[in-house]
């Protein structure tokens, strides 16, 4: 960026921000299904911002010195925990989305495994689609990640391969509601129960679902989702998203817990140095009470009544979708969707879900490309929000897609060099070098400074084709290369 001289005039500043923006996805209107969450709701975002304004200044690092953060955050868990089956004891925290409460429940879990049971070397067993964020939270804080396979049909985890799994070390085991690449919800009561049996904790990831699938039980005249939240036996903590279908401003996930007992395993204290003694919640000191205040506001905005209309609209147009999608010659929906995340693969060898993305981008529509892994191919993955929820909006989807489905056709699939394919698997990730890492991007097609093409069904097909060790090896050096400078 460029010096800057002194102080700009506001406007010419707002019309810098304006341009940035130019290139990104678009946040509102639906057609970008992943990502981001838009109500549909006139006047919501507005509301947002006056409530995060208000509160931007407010640090909440010390409630003592700001209160109006315990009283907010409190007003939201406990919202959290009506909806979702806690009880008097139930006790949670706000935190910045929805991996911090992830990592805060593998934190809590190790803590509360290392002194109740004595365990030094733990465990987290989940299965193989649970999110990456759990993975993350292995590495961080050193547990040995126990990954179970999902039914090839279902994507379920299977209880007795989660049993399995579970040895004396193990600190905590993870079921998803619904998970992210299939949008099925685990069996979490048969999960929870092996669980308990071995006296360890059980979190359940309903961060993208939880606000939804709560919502839409209460709305007459659809079948309730499987049990999935505290109210089932052996569940000691779930995460819920409120950026998500709470559709509220970035920022805002709460992190529930079976009591505060459990809770306290997850703070961190410290008084042994000369300034103030600290406490914290959450990863974060410092942290705006603006995406608390912005989530409260919305929240009482929309209402209990406005969230189950909502979410039944979601559901409706989440049915008309899978079914419109089973009508297209080549495409197939994996599984069978208990949430609003739908997957959509290919059934014909000449058609390329990564080149049906590329085809649908180019008129507008962003469906998220997910590479084939353990028996899940290639696929798309698709957010149904409310934004979209309209019979009209859907039909026109659909129509798009499947007009996408035959340009996709025409090109043909996107294709790896066999050879270039072997070469790179007899790489070792560990001991590349500048020079091999630079050739490898540039064969997988991503430009010296990180830029990547218009069509990425190449890149993503040369990255499928890679081993996962050496596809993660790379893609720090992609990111790496776009904040160069």
């Amino acid at each position: 960026m460029d010096h800057v001289a002194g102080p700009g005039g506001d406007e010419a500043i707002l019309a810098r921000l304006d341009r940035l923006r130019a290139a990104d996805l678009p946040v509102r209107g639906g057609r970008t299904m992943a990502y981001v969450y838009d109500s549909g709701l006139a006047g919501l975002d507005e509301l947002a911002a006056r409530a995060q304004a208000a509160f931007a200044g407010v640090n909440g690092l010390d409630m003592t010195a700001f209160p109006s953060v315990v009283t907010l955050e409190n007003d939201i868990v406990g919202q959290a925990a009506r909806l979702l089956g806690g009880g008097p004891a139930t006790a949670g925290t706000f935190t910045s989305g929805g991996t911090e409460s992830c990592l805060l429940a593998v934190l809590t879990a190790r803590e509360h495994a290392a002194r109740t049971r004595g365990v030094a070397a733990p465990e987290i067993v989940l299965p193989q689609t649970a999110h990456a964020a759990f993975h993350k939270a292995a590495a961080l804080f050193g547990l040995t990640a126990v990954t179970v396979p999902v039914d090839p049909g279902t994507f379920r985890v299977r209880p007795q391969d989660v049993a399995a799994a579970l040895t004396p070390r193990t600190a905590l085991v993870v079921a998803s509601a619904p998970s992210y690449a299939h949008g099925v919800i685990d069996p979490v009561a048969e999960v929870a129960a092996a669980a308990a049996e071995r006296g360890v904790l059980c979190h359940v990831d309903a961060c993208i679902g939880g606000w939804y699938l709560g919502h839409r039980r209460l709305a007459g005249g659809i079948a309730p989702p499987p049990p999935f939240d505290l109210a089932v036996p052996g569940v000691s903590s779930l995460s819920v998203d409120l950026h998500k279908y709470g559709y509220t401003p970035k920022g805002a996930s709460v992190l529930l817990f079976r009591d505060a007992e459990l809770r306290r395993h997850g703070w961190f204290a410290h008084a042994s140095w000369p300034g103030y003694p600290v406490v914290n919640a959450t990863l974060q000191g410092t942290k705006s009470a603006g995406p608390l205040a912005a989530a409260w506001a919305v929240l009482h905005k929309v209402g209990t009544a406005g969230y189950v209309e909502l979410a039944r609209r979601v559901h409706e147009a989440t049915r008309q979708l899978v079914e419109g999608i089973a009508r297209i010659d080549g495409l197939r929906v994996l599984g069978d969707p208990d949430a609003s995340l739908v997957a959509v693969a290919a059934d014909d060898p000449a058609l390329d879900p990564f080149v049906v993305a590329d085809e649908m981008r180019l008129r507008g529509w962003y469906l998220q490309p997910q590479p084939a892994y353990a028996g899940s191919p290639p696929n798309l993955h698709l957010t149904v929000t409310a934004a979209v929820a309209d019979p009209a909006r859907i039909a026109d989807l659909l129509a798009e897609l499947a007009a996408a489905a035959d340009r996709a056709r025409a090109v043909g699939p996107a294709t790896v060099d066999p050879g270039i394919a072997g070469i790179a698997a007899a790489l070792d990730p560990a001991t590349l070098g500048p020079a091999e890492v630079a050739l490898a991007l540039e064969v997988a097609g991503v430009g010296a400074d990180g830029s990547l093409p218009q069509r990425m069904a190449p890149v993503l097909a040369v990255l499928q084709a890679l081993p996962a060790p050496l596809t993660e090896r790379l893609l720090p050096e992609v990111v790496s290369r776009l904040y160069a400078g």
